[in-house]
């Protein structure tokens, strides 16, 4: 268990004056939803990805509150349980027929409430199936988000033998951030606690009884985390934070000395809030970061971006508005491992890794703008996120080799250079089928 403390000076910023504005958005529970299925047309099986395919298992989803004790809250300045809401998906083969497949009910940034039909069957019955623990998988949202933004990618490991955990962080939910009139009053919590987050989950999962021990490998786990989330991902598995006076008086909003280094004191840890020396915990065996954010700003110490084993994947748009391209692609460059690799898709912003828009979000554009893609298709993203987040955890954490072949591929997927040359094209897709995107990897060093 990797279980972190604040030094006394980090609790000496008592006195800072950062603000956190509770949400006040207005509630919309005079109607209820009917569920949206986001996904009616299926693609046939020769034009899917080939690691996009849905596995043999049946999957249940159940929603359970944990607790992390004596964590520092920026807003009341004390030390408080914090509590989160997680949704945890896993194999089974108990699933009724009579049994209604699962829904998630989310709201959107300006507080519309949506449900969302699911393929997992809720509180099926946890089953051992194979005599073999299933590997953990733990996904985290951006800001703001919510635990279910990319269900569709928990639905799918879970189908191929993973236990999914997705956490809603607390303070940087759609549900708790008023985008209109307190945007950012969950941002310093979310700068301090991604990581945190991600660490406690995986040491709650693989180190307390609950109720898929019986099932759960508890010292393989994979990591995956969107905008925020990868933020926080690259410091669990080792890339240091480096705030420095001009990027936290940006970040808090303050010109006091006092409070400016008492966010540096607080935010500048690795690996789940731990001072340097950190020690990156072995579970971790695979990370992929979508969209991170924070290479933008070199918020990451270098050298401790060169010293990452973990193998990873970034994934990115090359017109990233708020992430960054050149910022992803830093930390893809400065990122250490043979196992490093980047995938880009051309013409894409920041929005990559979420399900497609629900009919609500169509009303106004800040609802709209959290999903949407001008050039590329959602669904098409999704699958393809599907592809790629397999080949990671069937290569790296269940150490399946046959699947290290799909990522290892030629720099462009369009069949062509170019100067109109065919080339090949990439495993796991048929002909066609894969156009668009880039694929960068570290050569192994001599």
């Amino acid at each position: 268990m990797y279980k972190k403390t604040l030094s006394c000076a980090a609790l000496l910023w008592l006195s800072t004056t950062i603000v956190v504005s509770a949400n006040t958005q207005t509630q919309h529970a005079n109607t209820t939803p009917q569920p949206e299925q986001l996904y009616p047309t299926l693609l046939p099986k020769e034009a899917l990805p080939e690691l996009a395919q849905i596995g043999q298992y049946p999957v249940g989803v159940k929603t359970l509150k944990l607790v992390n004790k004596k964590q520092f809250n920026p807003s009341s300045q004390t030390l408080e349980d914090r509590k989160l809401t997680v949704e945890v998906w896993y194999p089974t083969n108990k699933t009724p027929t009579t049994t209604p497949k699962a829904v998630y009910r989310d709201e959107t940034r300006l507080g519309l409430p949506f449900v969302l039909q699911g393929n997992a069957t809720r509180n099926a019955e946890v089953v051992n199936l194979t005599g073999q623990p299933f590997p953990l998988v733990v996904l985290s949202h951006g800001y703001t988000g919510y635990r279910t933004i990319m269900f569709y990618l928990a639905e799918h490991l879970a189908s191929h033998g993973y236990v999914v955990v997705a956490l809603d962080h607390t303070d940087s939910t759609n549900a708790e951030v008023d985008m209109v009139k307190a945007p950012f009053s969950g941002f310093f919590s979310t700068l301090l606690n991604r990581s945190r987050d991600q660490q406690f989950t995986l040491d709650y999962f693989s180190g307390t009884n609950n109720f898929v021990s019986s099932i759960i490998d508890t010292q393989r786990a994979g990591l995956i985390g969107y905008s925020m989330g990868g933020y926080g991902a690259v410091n669990t598995v080792g890339g240091c934070y480096q705030f420095n006076q001009q990027t936290a008086a940006t970040f808090t909003g303050s010109k006091d000395v006092n409070v400016i280094n008492g966010a540096i004191e607080l935010l500048n840890t690795c690996a789940g809030g731990q001072k340097a020396p950190a020690k990156v915990d072995p579970k971790w065996k695979a990370m992929i970061a979508i969209a991170p954010w924070g290479g933008n700003y070199q918020l990451f110490n270098a050298e401790s971006l060169a010293k990452i084993t973990t193998p990873t994947l970034y994934v990115a748009g090359d017109l990233d508005d708020i992430s960054g391209y050149k910022g992803i692609q830093s930390l893809y460059q400065q990122t250490g491992g043979d196992s490093t690799y980047m995938l880009t898709y051309h013409n894409a912003r920041h929005n990559i890794a979420p399900h497609p828009a629900p009919q609500i979000a169509y009303k106004n554009e800040i609802d709209l703008g959290h999903y949407f893609e001008p050039a590329w298709s959602n669904m098409q993203l999704n699958t393809i996120n599907k592809h790629f987040a397999l080949a990671m955890m069937d290569c790296h954490v269940k150490n399946q080799k046959d699947k290290c072949s799909f990522l290892q591929l030629n720099g462009q997927s369009n069949e062509q250079d170019a100067q109109g040359n065919p080339t090949p094209t990439w495993k796991g897709f048929a002909p066609r089928y894969a156009t668009g995107m880039s694929w960068d990897m570290k050569k192994p060093k001599s």
